[in-house]
């Protein structure tokens, strides 16, 4: 971090609301001290989870990564998203965060989370946007040279840099894969933040604001903001996928 870039931050981007406070907010209006909250890829010290201790009844967090040490109040598994060992109906809301661009495989991903939710269960998502200039250099550039890159531009240790997917980070993406696996799509937005990633250099990053505050600007421009935040609902009756399923499974009785 340069001082230069330190201080535009401090200029332009005070008064901004950071995507990572506005899905703390999501998540805080719909959670209640009944609820079991799941974080989906909740990284080895689960820092986002443990920000809902007291909060909530339950705090589950699950992901590929070996946990260090144990985290107070929280129950912590190493496992896939696509195949988490949860009971059906047993999480009322799931987030992740910074996660979904990584996902292999985002169908098997929206059914398991369909189906660990109950009815009327949320899966609250913050992604990034595949048309943000930062995922497209991304895409051009090998996932084996990610870890090295992120680790001087941001600071991030490389073994915490995973490999990039992008198969759920568009508005047609999200909406597909939430009608294939039963969701309703409660709201999508496009969001944005100061440039982070040029936080090293401060001609860079004040080029890369520039292009901010246009995109900001222009609703037209909206869709190549760097950030895009999704909150499905599992609907409270029964989806036509399970209707058919289940009528499948009555025909082979």
């Amino acid at each position: 971090m340069t001082e230069l870039a330190e201080h535009l931050r401090e200029r332009f981007f005070k008064d901004s609301d950071h995507p990572y406070r506005v899905m703390d907010r999501e998540v805080s209006l719909r959670l209640n001290p009944e609820h079991t909250l799941l974080d989906a890829g909740c990284g080895r010290t689960a820092p986002m989870l443990v920000r809902y201790r007291g909060r909530a009844k339950r705090l589950v967090g699950i992901d590929l990564v070996e946990f260090p040490q144990s985290v107070s109040g929280a129950e912590l598994y190493r496992r896939n998203l696509n195949e988490t060992g949860l009971a059906d109906s047993s999480i009322d809301i799931v987030m992740a965060r910074s996660v979904m661009e990584h996902v292999e495989d985002p169908l098997a991903v929206y059914n398991e989370m369909y189906r660990v939710l109950r009815p009327g269960g949320r899966f609250v998502f913050l992604t990034a946007n595949f048309w943000d200039y930062a995922s497209l250099i991304a895409m051009a550039i090998p996932n084996r040279l990610h870890p090295w890159i992120v680790s001087r531009t941001e600071g991030r240790e490389e073994a915490d840099v995973f490999p990039t997917k992008y198969r759920t980070n568009t508005r047609r993406q999200v909406f597909a894969l939430a009608h294939k696996s039963g969701f309703r799509v409660e709201s999508f937005a496009y969001l944005g933040q100061y440039p982070g990633y040029f936080m090293f250099n401060g001609l860079l990053f004040l080029i890369a604001t520039g292009y901010e505050k246009l995109i900001s600007r222009f609703d037209a421009l909206g869709c190549l903001r760097g950030w895009i935040f999704v909150v499905l609902q599992r609907p409270d009756t029964p989806s036509r996928r399970e209707i058919e399923s289940a009528i499948e499974i009555s025909h082979t009785d």
